[in-house]
């Protein structure tokens, strides 16, 4: 049996920019990516604290050290520029692994989107 865990989280980050004529996605500094060990073209979750939408797209690599965090496509008529987000990204694992798995979460300055 498989079970489906966080894996990762960013919580709480200012959105920089949302971008309606873009191909959907999601752009997160790499910076951010990197500390909270979520690639390229994966499928996060994102939760509005401001509006309550929650709702899943995949990752794009953002410039690393901007903090960056810009919805694109359909995302971007969810979120407003200002508004604070949870991304998170899950994985499926054995019961076995399930028991002792330690999610990854990063909590950057809402300020700034960077690394506390």
């Amino acid at each position: 049996m498989y079970i489906e865990l966080l894996k990762s989280k960013i919580h709480r980050v200012t959105v920089t920019e949302s971008n309606l004529n873009y191909i959907g996605s999601i752009t997160i500094d790499e910076d951010l990516m990197d500390a909270a060990n979520i690639i390229a073209n994966e499928r996060v979750h994102i939760v509005d604290n401001n509006n309550g939408e929650r709702f899943e797209t995949y990752v794009i690599t953002g410039k690393r050290g901007t903090g960056e965090i810009c919805l694109n496509g359909a995302a971007a008529r969810r979120v407003l520029p200002g508004d604070v987000i949870i991304i998170m990204a899950y994985a499926w694992l054995s019961a076995e692994e399930a028991k002792t798995h330690k999610p990854k979460i990063v909590f950057p300055d809402t300020k700034t989107n960077k690394l506390i």
